[in-house]
């Protein structure tokens, strides 16, 4: 048993922090081979996620703390579409169907969304990024 809990959420927040890329995942998968990817995601302001897809499963994101903005984007990068999630508004999160072009932008320090996917995991191709 593993407690999702106000101390669990810092540690990997603290993590993401000290890492240069500004974001750290906290697996409860067991292996990246695994059917289900289910971890938490700590993201800080000023982390660099580019516009992608995965072309082999959906993805779901559930905000836990903190706040992030979720861009849709079509195959010429026009904006679609664009939600603020945070559990102080109401807004929890979002499911992003397989394929659909999309990115984030993290709004507040401390920020950490739970993430749901298929696997096996598959590092994201260069023909899966809008450059």
């Amino acid at each position: 048993m593993k407690l999702i809990d106000e101390r669990l959420l810092d540690e990997v927040s603290r993590m993401a922090q000290d890492s240069p890329r500004l974001r750290m995942n906290y697996n409860f998968h067991q292996t990246l081979d695994a059917k289900a990817q289910r971890l938490l995601n700590a993201l800080e302001p000023g982390t660099s996620l580019p516009i992608h897809r995965h072309t082999l499963t959906a993805e779901t994101y559930i905000v836990l703390r903190g706040s992030i903005k979720v861009q849709f984007y079509d195959d010429n990068r026009c904006l679609l579409a664009e939600s603020v999630l945070d559990p102080l508004t109401g807004n929890y999160g979002v499911h992003i169907p397989e394929g659909q072009w999309h990115t984030l932008e993290v709004l507040k320090e401390g920020t950490v969304i739970f993430e749901v996917k298929d696997g096996p995991y598959m590092p994201i191709k260069q023909e899966d990024i809008l450059d």
